[in-house]
Order: structure tokens, then sequence, then C-alpha cells
């Protein structure tokens, strides 16, 4: 059984015009999806309606065999909580926060003790090269030291499932392609499925299939 699956999913534009229909896709435990396609065909869109983030026009959208639509409010959040991992296009850090405590935000969330919490994000800070701005608030970062606080977000309280719009596309080459390295190497040693909006066929060629998405 798919870790998650989407069948016949739709998303409308308007009355008259869909954005996608009929849209299948599935994920199995572990593994690594690159979705690609045009600018304006959907992509984040789908993210979110694979997410729980939003609510698909038809269609319908499993997570283990269970459909989210038909869980409760709380449940949904209890899952985007735990079972999902998000790295967005805007990042979304708390700027009353440090680096550090953004980072261990998500693993206080899931009850983790507050040093393990704290263990976990200095180590996947460090491998981001972020070892020297544990202290520093959003504000002062640059947009790519900001991505980067992001992937160690997405990561750190280790979800079953990390979606990610874009992680590397405010990075230069260099930091792009260490990022995407800690993504894809964290994913796979703890067994985590990932997918990935990119543009990148480099980065796009690391993971392990993609899915093209068209209007």
């Amino acid at each position: 059984m798919a870790l998650l699956r989407a069948e016949s999913l739709g998303r409308r534009v308007s009355a008259e015009r869909w954005l996608f229909r009929n849209l299948d896709i599935s994920l199995d435990a572990g593994e690594q999806l690159a979705l690609q396609g045009a600018s304006g065909v959907g992509k984040s869109t789908l993210l979110n309606l694979l997410a729980g983030l939003d609510q698909p026009d038809e269609g319908s959208l499993l997570l283990e065999g269970k459909d989210i639509a038909f869980l409760s409010a709380q449940e949904q959040l209890v899952l985007r909580r735990t079972v999902f991992g998000f790295v967005f296009q805007a990042f979304h850090l708390m700027p009353h926060l440090n680096v550090i405590q953004n980072v261990m935000v998500p693993c206080l969330i899931a009850g983790l003790p507050l040093e393990q919490a704290k263990h976990r994000s200095e180590a996947l800070l460090a491998e981001l090269g972020l070892a020297n701005s544990y202290e520093l608030f959003p504000a002062v970062l640059s947009g790519g030291e900001q991505q980067r606080v992001a992937l160690a977000r997405a990561l750190v309280h280790q979800p079953k499932i990390v979606l990610a719009d874009e992680p590397t596309g405010n990075l230069d080459p260099v930091t792009a392609e260490l990022a995407l390295n800690v993504l894809c190497r964290s994913c796979r040693e703890h067994h985590v499925a990932l997918i990935m909006v990119t543009h990148s066929d480099k980065a796009a060629a690391q993971l392990d299939r993609r899915f093209h998405l068209t209007s």
C-alpha cells in the first residue's frame, strides 16, 4: 500500500475552468519524487492538496489508506504537525524567534524533550553550514540562510513525508547543492518520503522519479 495516494484529484480555477483534473499520483515510504511543470500548472496547489492544507474539488487523497477528507479538523492538524515536514517558497520563519528556536518548534509541538529538540536542531543546522548562526534572528539572515533554516525545520522532527516547494530556489549553486544533498540524504537515512517541486533538471535527477504536471 502506498504511503500517500491521490486518486482522480481535481482542482478548479473557476466554475468553467479546471487547474487540473483526473490526476493520479502515489508515493511510497522513503521514495523521493520530483514534481515538475511549467509555471502556473498548479504544482504548489497540488503540494497544498497533498498536505491537506487545501481541499480538492473532486477525487480523494489517501494517507496510509485513510481518506484525509474524513479526518476531523483536530486530526488533520495533528497530521500536519507530525506526519509532514514543509519547506515553502516563502520561508515562514517566526521573526520573534532566533534560528535555533525556529528549528526546534516542530520537535516541541511533537512533544520531544527540550534538550533532544535542541540537539537535533543544532546537528542539522551545522550540516547546513549554520553552526555560527544559532542566536541570530531571521531579519538579519540572507535569503539563502533563511532557506536553510526552513530546510532544517522541515527535517528536524523526522516526519514521514517532506513536501518541499523549490527548496533551493534562493540559494547560490554551491549552497543549493549542499542543501539538496542534506535534504535527500536525511530523508533516505530516516526513510522519509520526499515530494519536491523544482524547475531544476539537475536537482530532479537526484530523486527516484519525476512527475510532470501539465495544463
